[in-house]
């Protein structure tokens, strides 16, 4: 059987304030024309279809059309709340994804058997998807309790939980001729984060052992972490990565999907296809004068400027380079803490004092600000 594996659209965000939904829209598009042309069996969304959880009707709109289109492409389609999403929202629609003929998990289900997806392709390979969204650490000790693995106790850690669960979901992971797939959005710890992800949920509390998955899965697809790549495990375990790079701090992803080829009894060949719809993302430096020599990349830009502040220099540079949605003072030449003027002691000194040296420390130094400071310091005292 053929998969297509993709995860994080992340619709319906804005960097820096510059909405990205056209970008979005082309993005979907080049996902469901690389469908078109590999015609895979079975398309994993391995979650983060939105970018929040509270996604606005044309966010929804996007997504809803773009799983209707993959799913015209004859694949089967399984799709699964990752942390951004809202898992009871998404649930509310099962009801639609049912009758596109399209699986949607937003949440952890009380019936285990719910998570688990049976599906046979057009050439008679038969398969099973264990299907398991976004859990935070409190639904995971809920869900624990709710399939009645064990007692949960205080002291098991997160890691524990969801080999609990996995374990529960996969127990049927047995039958010689049959493809046995998992789908979960998580951190598994020695992955790389690509750059852009939530910071409170691929902390070290989040991450789990890739042995929380079973030696007899074929493919485990992940969702969650932004950069495609394999994680070393006891079976095939990947994430797709993101189809476009969602922050700066992503700029040297490769967005793609994943194409995996497997059956029941060889072992899973995997192949990345790009997707290049969206605009590139790129840091540039430079002083002034190198900026508006600069050819004008089409790219949204994040711009280090090798200036000294003062007022109106973003504007400037706003000037020079219209697609710059981030511009910030070149950190190497923000002095460094305890450097230039020596910190002086709160004892005995105005607020202006303080003001100014806090401007110096930081290399901010500027006329205008430290008036504008003075004048709602006077304000204040009267």
């Amino acid at each position: 059987m053929k998969i297509l594996h993709t995860s994080d659209w992340h619709v319906g965000k804005v960097l820096k304030g510059r909405s990205r939904a056209e970008e979005h829209t082309a993005v979907l598009a080049g996902v469901i024309e690389v469908a078109r042309a590999e015609r895979p069996d079975l398309v994993i969304v391995a979650g983060d279809l939105y970018d929040t959880a509270a996604p606005t009707p044309e966010a929804t709109r996007l997504v809803t059309r773009a799983l209707t289109a993959l799913r015209r492409t004859g694949a089967d389609v399984v799709a699964i709340g990752g942390n951004h999403d809202n898992g009871a929202a998404l649930d509310a629609l099962r009801p639609w994804a049912e009758a596109a003929g399209i699986t949607l998990r937003g949440g952890v289900r009380e019936d285990p058997d719910e998570h688990v997806i049976d599906g046979v392709t057009a050439g008679g390979e038969r398969w099973r998807v264990a299907a398991l969204p976004f859990l935070s650490q409190r639904y995971a000790v809920r869900a624990v309790e709710m399939y009645a693995l064990t007692a949960a106790e205080a002291t098991q850690t997160y890691a524990d939980h969801l080999r609990r669960v996995l374990g529960r979901l996969t127990e049927s992971f047995t039958e010689p001729d049959r493809v046995h797939l998992v789908t979960a959005h998580l951190t598994v710890t020695g992955a790389a984060t690509g750059g852009g992800e939530r910071d409170a949920h691929t902390v070290l509390g989040y991450a789990v052992p890739a042995t929380v998955f079973p030696a007899t899965a074929h493919y485990v697809a992940l969702g969650h972490l932004h950069r495609a790549q394999r994680v070393d495990g006891p079976c095939p375990i990947r994430y797709c990565g993101s189809p476009l790079a969602v922050d700066f701090g992503e700029q040297e992803n490769v967005p793609s999907v994943t194409i995996v080829e497997v059956t029941a009894s060889t072992a899973a060949r995997v192949r990345e296809v790009p997707v290049t719809a969206a605009a590139a993302l790129r840091t540039v430096r430079g002083t002034l004068a190198q900026l508006a020599e600069m050819e004008q990349p089409d790219a949204w830009l994040r711009v280090f400027v090798r200036e000294q502040p003062r007022a109106g220099l973003r504007e400037e540079v706003q000037e020079l380079l219209p697609r710059a949605l981030e511009i910030r003072i070149d950190p190497e030449l923000v002095p460094a803490p305890g450097s230039g003027t020596r910190v002086a002691q709160r004892s005995g000194r105005s607020p202006r004092d303080l003001f100014a040296d806090y401007l110096a420390g930081r290399g901010h130094a500027d006329e205008d600000v430290q008036e504008l400071f003075d004048e709602l310091l006077e304000e204040v005292d009267h």
